[in-house]
């Protein structure tokens, strides 16, 4: 194939013009990549070999793997129907049954809908992830143009147990500390190499988008994401957020053949929701800058820019009473926020990949969506996920239709919309003119960049075995659980009871694995008064709502106390959990032994009325037993230091703002606190 292609552009501006690259002269400086293919015929052309994915015989332009990512879907996108167009704009949801994927759901949706991007959330079996995922492959590359379907997950190399929550339960994966501990380390060559260990991991499976990082700040206390953050310090986040973009895409220079493309969230940043409050449900909806730092939250993305991030996933809170530079804000939804997306992002941030919208901003949030089950139904056993088909989050454009909810996105600059897969309203926004063809093929154009860029057009299939042999691997999980030890922050330590060097004594344990312990010489013994030693593992306070779908997100109270005496978060009160946890240190002060407590901080707890009845405080951000076990015996320091300060009273958490960091007032512990012994 010599000579010049001349490439169709139907929807886009300019013609591109590309020189043949098949010529005697400069064939040596190409390598062959290799080839992945279930049913498709394969072209040789001058000595090279590309799959014949249109299935015309014909070696066409976006096929040609010599080609640039940006010519090859320029010629693909104008081949596109409409339909085929939209369903590229689509970020649907793998269908599970019995924890495998619906083979014969999946197949309904992909030849129905041309949707071929997939959040999955499959746990466990490395082996049965990535056989399920080339199944997909093998089907997407039998319909239409044979595009390569693109995998997404939430983060799933991490300790969050919620099953309600964003992430995946690690399984075989290598598993480390949350971001918050790694921001507790601060180490950004320990970040970018836990992000290139857990890219090796997704790839080999066959997942090739990371929902994550989260460049959100943890600058309200009471916000139950937190535990995805890096802190409340927005230079620190900005540095560790580009670590982890520069581990999961390879480099910082963007996509490649070996990346997994990461996408950055919240834009303009999630993290000072009123009250708390999450907006994935509509009580959380208001996102609030009482102390005017809407700028300061925008730094961290700074670093993601850097690194040249793949993707940004604005937030669903809608800003209230917020202005920049001179301008104020649109009270809706960052989805739908044009000044946000197409102003601040695309123009003053110059950014140029794909804009993903959160999950279900589009759909229509019924009464029970927003009133929740009634405590009656409560009472009997109803469950909110009942009514979860009922279920949306399209705050601040309630009033408009679907159909102009989709446009109102896409003109403020989404190109693809998460957790839906019908596009019957995306092409009645078209056909009904509220969207252009124009402004379609811009959207499809970019997820197909990617798509060209990390070579799924050439192989997006996966070796079972070597997946196996990978994920997880002894030498990952090393550096995984030394991560787990390192990120403990030591609180209080007094008698310098740590590091405990004669580990023959009886200890009582709560919410500890008793056989760890016992490897470790202890004798463990379930009278905490015969005891030499408590050692208590507890979670910070929380509540949670079970009258909503995500009533399990943390919020409100974070302090220790009786079930009876629980004050409660004034504005929406729910379920309190962490008497049990304060019984059981009481008792260990009562029985006059000594204690180390370790509490998993997946918010800034209050730890006041815990400081004056344990000997040693650990902070923790997700550890194994082994990895707390080698923090006490000295084997591991903890090295840690807060990512946020610790307040020291619920009303101090309740005065404090929103969108300021470091900022209650009389904290029991300071940002960036941490002895060492």
């Amino acid at each position: 194939m010599k000579g010049k292609y001349v490439l169709p552009i139907a929807g886009l501006t300019g013609i591109a013009l590309l020189s043949g690259c098949g010529s005697d002269s400069d064939s040596a400086k190409y390598t062959q990549p290799v080839l992945g293919t279930r049913s498709v015929a394969i072209i040789t052309d001058d000595g090279y070999q590309f799959k014949d994915l249109n299935r015309d015989g014909e070696l066409t332009p976006y096929e040609d793997w010599r080609l640039s990512a940006e010519a090859r879907a320029t010629d693909l996108t104008s081949r596109l129907t409409l339909e085929q167009k939209v369903g590229l704009m689509l970020h649907g949801t793998l269908t599970l049954t019995s924890g495998r994927v619906d083979s014969a759901a999946m197949d309904d949706v992909l030849k129905k809908s041309f949707v071929n991007t997939f959040i999955t959330r499959m746990a466990g079996d490395p082996a049965l992830i990535a056989a399920d995922n080339n199944a997909l492959q093998e089907t997407a590359e039998s319909i239409g143009l044979g595009i390569p379907m693109s995998i997404s997950t939430d983060p799933r190399n991490h300790f969050t147990n919620d099953p309600n929550a964003t992430s995946v339960s690690a399984g075989a994966f290598s598993q480390w500390p949350e971001a918050l501990g790694l921001a507790a380390i601060n180490d950004p060559t320990l970040v970018e190499e836990f992000g290139d260990i857990a890219r090796q991991e997704y790839r080999a499976v066959g997942i090739q988008i990371a929902l994550s990082p989260q460049a959100d700040l943890a600058t309200e206390p009471r916000w139950g994401r937190i535990t995805g953050t890096f802190g409340e310090d927005n230079q620190v986040s900005k540095s560790l957020v580009q670590a982890y973009i520069e581990g999961f895409q390879h480099g910082s220079d963007g996509l490649k053949t070996d990346s997994v493309a990461t996408v950055v969230k919240h834009f303009s940043g999630g993290g000072p929701q009123k009250d708390g409050l999450d907006p994935h449900n509509s009580y959380g909806k208001e996102q609030v800058y009482p102390g005017n730092q809407f700028a300061y939250h925008l730094v961290p993305f700074e670093g993601a820019f850097n690194a040249k991030v793949a993707s940004v996933m604005p937030y669903y809170g809608k800003p209230m009473d917020v202005t920049y530079n001179g301008e104020e804000i649109e009270p809706v939804g960052f989805g739908f926020n044009k000044q946000v997306l197409s102003g601040i992002l695309r123009g003053d941030f110059g950014f140029k990949g794909v804009i993903l919208s959160d999950w279900l901003i589009v759909n229509d949030c019924y009464e029970e969506c927003v009133d929740g089950l009634t405590d009656e139904q409560v009472a009997d056993g109803v469950s909110a996920w009942s009514f979860f088909y009922k279920f949306g989050i399209p705050w601040g454009v309630e009033s408009l239709s679907i159909e102009n909810r989709y446009a109102k996105a896409v003109d403020a600059g989404i190109d693809q919309f998460g957790g839906v897969d019908d596009p019957s309203y995306l092409l009645a926004a078209v056909n009904d003119g509220l969207l252009t063809q124009d402004r379609i093929s811009e959207s499809a154009n970019r997820v197909l960049v990617q798509k060209f860029q990390q070579g799924l057009f050439e192989n997006p299939y996966v070796d079972v075995d070597a997946a196996v042999a990978l994920v997880g691997n002894s030498t990952f999980q090393e550096k995984a659980q030394a991560a787990q030890s390192k990120a403990h922050v030591l609180l209080k330590n007094d008698s310098a009871i740590l590091p405990i060097s004669d580990t023959a004594k009886k200890v009582y344990l709560y919410n500890v694995n008793a056989e760890v312990a016992a490897q470790y010489g202890f004798t463990v013994v379930t009278d905490v008064s015969q005891a030499d030693l408590a050692i208590i593992r507890t979670n910070t306070p929380y509540e949670t709502d079970p009258r909503y779908p995500f009533g399990s997100v943390h919020f409100g109270q974070l302090g220790y106390a009786d079930a009876e005496s629980v004050v409660h978060d004034s504005v929406h009160p729910g379920v309190y959990t962490g008497s049990d946890d304060y019984a059981a240190i009481k008792a260990a002060k009562a029985a006059g032994v000594p204690s180390i407590v370790s509490v998993y901080l997946d918010r800034p707890a209050i730890l006041t009325e815990i400081k004056d009845n344990a000997d040693v405080i650990l902070a923790n951000f997700g550890a194994l037993d082994t990895a707390f076990f080698d923090v006490l015996t000295g084997k591991v320091k903890a090295q840690g230091k807060l990512p946020f300060e610790l307040p020291s009273s619920w009303s101090a958490v309740e005065n404090q703002q929103s969108d300021v960091p470091y900022d209650s007032a009389n904290p029991l512990f300071n940002y960036g606190f941490g002895l060492t012994y």
